[in-house]
């Protein structure tokens, strides 16, 4: 079985605990908490910066010495409404306490202390369009490069409608030759409308030494280590995913794969 496919632990509190050493890589960490209304989760971010990602749902969050009140007010991922979030440095603590049941991502990376504690979202974040035909889809801009809120991560949402492709045409991000490339680490959280359904795919190196196709369920997680990784939401089926990515520069820049080249020739 593929080492690259996290299923949830289960369906209540933390269901995803990924970090950087337990990934077999160095930058980027995910967890998930679901939580009930009044149940509460707390961590100390260590060496680590995160961003508080509120999939859905609400709560209470506070962190870095600041009580940042209701945080969320999406209920449904697939509202496709900008999410709420908080920014915590390295060497803090943060809290939240579920005011409804809720569902929190915590986007991980190495912290440096260059940015201080903030609330992120939702005035800040316009739901923007991308691709063409079957290769459009929806994008909810976290914190890229252009939003100067973090010392490593790279946050962002998808949306892929069903019978869409996404991540594509397919690209990779890992070689530290700025400015033709960029290593980035990368994780997938995958949600599907309706919950029953699945999404693909796909994770593949020029030379075939990694060539991986995963069929991703709602909840699951798809490591991406190195690679094209390109995804598609079957016909019937939506397709949401919350991208963290981290590397030695926080500046995305990708190279195609060679049989998709002339596609973004064509499309730019």
């Amino acid at each position: 079985m593929t080492t690259l496919l996290r299923k949830p632990f289960g369906t209540h509190g933390k269901v995803h605990d990924i970090s950087a050493a337990g990934a077999g890589w160095r930058y980027v960490g995910f967890s998930l908490y679901r939580l009930r209304a009044g149940e509460s989760a707390t961590e100390h971010t260590g060496s680590n910066e995160v961003m508080l990602v509120m999939v859905e749902g609400k709560a209470r969050v506070s962190g870095a010495g600041t009580d940042w009140g209701i945080v969320g007010d999406r209920m449904d991922v697939f509202e496709r409404t900008p999410p709420h979030c908080v920014y915590i440095p390295n060497d803090e603590q943060w809290s939240a306490q579920a005011e409804t049941d809720c569902v929190l991502a915590v986007c991980a990376a190495p912290g440096h202390g260059g940015h201080s504690a903030r609330r992120v979202g939702p005035d800040d974040i316009t739901l923007t369009e991308r691709g063409t035909g079957t290769n459009t889809r929806y994008i909810n801009n976290i914190a890229m490069e252009h939003e100067d809120y973090c010392d490593s991560l790279l946050v962002t949402e998808v949306f892929t409608p069903a019978g869409h492709w996404s991540s594509y045409p397919s690209h990779r991000h890992d070689e530290d030759d700025y400015p033709r490339i960029t290593y980035l680490e990368e994780t997938y959280y995958h949600r599907l409308k309706p919950h029953n359904g699945f999404g693909i795919q796909r994770v593949y190196t020029d030379d075939g030494l990694l060539d991986e196709t995963m069929a991703v369920s709602d909840g699951d997680v798809v490591l991406v280590p190195r690679g094209h990784h390109p995804c598609a939401a079957p016909y019937g089926f939506d397709m949401y995913y919350l991208n963290v990515m981290a590397g030695p520069l926080r500046k995305w820049r990708f190279v195609a794969a060679p049989e998709v080249e002339w596609i973004l020739e064509r499309d730019s």
